[in-house]
Order: structure tokens, then C-alpha cells, then sequence
């Protein structure tokens, strides 16, 4: 199977990844999570393998709820992925954070309701740490790069992860002022859950399109809105990321990579074969060879 070792989830108005080479599209038909959003393109960009995945499927055809996060990070993982940058829509609850600039954020609030978001269950109990929701020498490199690409870019900020499809009523979004978010959007969760339990360093790079619906002087959200603001960012986006992918380190010494050391619960000579079977990408390193019970 076709190898990359980083990935882009390219959220709304972020369809594709210009300047790929040596492309491929691998459609991953099953994982035992269901499909993939989409088949995912894999292609050379500045001499790094780098998988394409569009969140919400070619011609956004998937709502929020919708999304099949699991199969999504499972088939990077198969893939050999190690990084992903995830790049998101999200609307702004700071007036200092406008509409088209970016945002690299660096927590999470979770406001969904009933996304499936971990791998783990039947017969295998495992707790990660979640304290820093994003990998810090990503979300660094992000930093950077948009500085260098050149943006307007925030450093840090809390995003809300609503459940969506509806956009926030002005109660709710004032609320979420009051708790020091400075961010909402649908999308990043269970997607950073997922990716820390895969043991993939994941951060955001979050596209401003709104003002949500707190900020009385700014004209309601929309789709429409949303659609054209991204649009004007889609450029700076990708250079961004170009300059992330170039400079990924050549060694992973982040806590991401070894995510599981001390959040498998279960021995794991106790547990189902259909359960390490099915997880054998994401725990194979931690399976040993000796007999139930033993």
C-alpha cells in the first residue's frame, strides 16, 4: 500500500493541495470503522509523501455529525502517517481575531453530543492524557509558517466544538465569550481525540470566516458568508502548510508519539483477539507474544 508520512485534512473551501507530484488516489474501501470520507490522494510536495483527505467528502456532501472521524484517522494511520495538520473553518469570538486571518490554536472545548471518539472499548479500556490537545512542536511549526507566508495569525486561543449543523444562537455565543473562548467551529473534535489515541501529531490551522453571531456590528452568519471569506484565505492557507510540511522534524520526540505508554488499562494478554486484531495499527507496538492468561 501507498506510504505518507504526513496528511492534511482539508476542511471547508480547503478541497485540494496544490502543487503535489507523483499523485496517487488511494480509496480505502473498509476500515472497521466504516469509510473514509473520501478516497485520499497521496502525492510528493517539496520531497515529503503527504496524504490529501477532504473532510467532508468531494462537493461537501458530510454534515459535522456526519463525519466518520474513526475511519478518517485509522486510514492515515494504516498509511503510515505521523503528522496532520488539519485545516478548519471557524467563526471568531474576539474582536481582535477578524474575519481571514488565521488562528493556531492551542485548546479545546468540547460541546458535541455523541460523535463516537475512541478507538478503545470491547475488551480494551485505555485513558489518554488530553491536558494539551494538540501537538506543541506542530502547532510551533504552524506558527511559523504562517508568520513566514505571511498571514495575519494568532497565536494560541480555545476553540469550542459545537455539534452544529445549526450556527450558535447569540445566548450560546455570549456564553462561550464568558468562558474565554476565543474560537468556535464543528470539526476538530473527536478528530484530535482520535489522533492522539492513533499516536499522530495533529494541530490546526484554523481560517477565521465570522464573527459568529455575538458581535452585534457584523451582519449574521451564513453560509454564503463563510464560503467567501474562505475562499480569499484558501492561498495563505496553503502556503502555510507548504512551509509546515517542509520543515517536519526528522524525528518525532513529542509525548504524541508514545500516547499509549501508560494509557492502555487492560493487560493486554486479556484481551479479545477481534479487538487486537482490529486495532493492530494503532497498538501493535505495545501486543506481545504470550499466552492468555499467562
Amino acid at each position: 500500500m501507498a506510504r505518507a508520512r504526513a496528511a492534511i485534512i482539508g476542511g471547508s473551501g480547503f478541497y485540494q493541495m496544490d502543487g503535489l507530484t507523483d499523485v496517487e488516489e488511494v480509496r480505502i474501501e473498509k476500515t472497521p470503522f466504516g469509510q473514509p470520507s473520501d478516497a485520499i490522494v497521496i502525492g510528493t510536495l517539496d520531497g515529503v509523501r503527504v496524504a490529501f483527505l477532504p473532510r467532508h467528502g468531494r462537493g461537501h456532501r458530510i454534515l459535522p455529525s456526519e463525519l466518520p472521524a474513526r475511519a478518517n484517522i485509522y486510514a492515515l494511520k494504516t498509511l503510515g502517517v505521523e503528522f496532520i495538520i488539519a485545516v478548519s473553518a471557524v467563526g471568531s469570538l474576539r474582536q481582535e481575531i477578524e474575519p481571514q486571518h488565521l488562528v493556531v490554536p492551542d485548546q479545546l472545548i468540547d460541546r458535541t453530543k455523541g460523535r463516537p471518539d475512541t478507538f478503545f472499548g470491547q475488551g480494551l479500556a485505555a485513558h489518554i492524557a488530553f491536558a494539551e490537545p494538540f501537538c506543541p512542536v506542530l502547532r510551533a511549526n504552524l506558527w511559523r509558517s504562517a508568520q513566514e507566508a505571511p498571514a495575519a495569525v494568532h497565536k494560541g486561543g480555545t476553540l469550542v466544538v459545537m455539534e452544529g449543523p445549526p450556527f450558535s444562537t447569540r445566548a450560546e455565543s455570549n456564553l462561550y465569550r464568558s468562558w474565554g473562548a476565543d474560537l468556535i467551529g464543528m470539526t476538530a473534535l473527536p478528530e484530535a481525540k482520535l489522533a492522539r489515541e492513533a499516536e499522530v501529531c495533529y494541530a490546526i490551522l484554523a481560517c477565521v470566516t465570522d464573527y459568529d453571531c455575538w458581535y452585534e456590528g457584523h451582519e449574521s452568519v451564513t453560509a454564503e458568508m463563510i464560503v467567501a471569506n474562505l475562499a480569499k484565505t484558501v492561498a495563505v492557507a496553503q502556503r502555510t502548510v507548504r512551509l509546515a510540511l517542509s520543515r517536519l522534524p526528522a524525528r518525532r520526540d513529542c509525548l504524541c508519539a508514545s500516547a499509549l505508554h501508560n494509557a492502555l488499562v487492560t493487560p493486554l494478554d486479556i484481551v479479545p483477539e477481534e479487538t487486537k486484531k482490529r486495532l493492530a495499527p494503532i497498538i501493535g507496538k505495545y501486543m506481545v507474544d504470550k499466552p492468555t492468561g499467562s
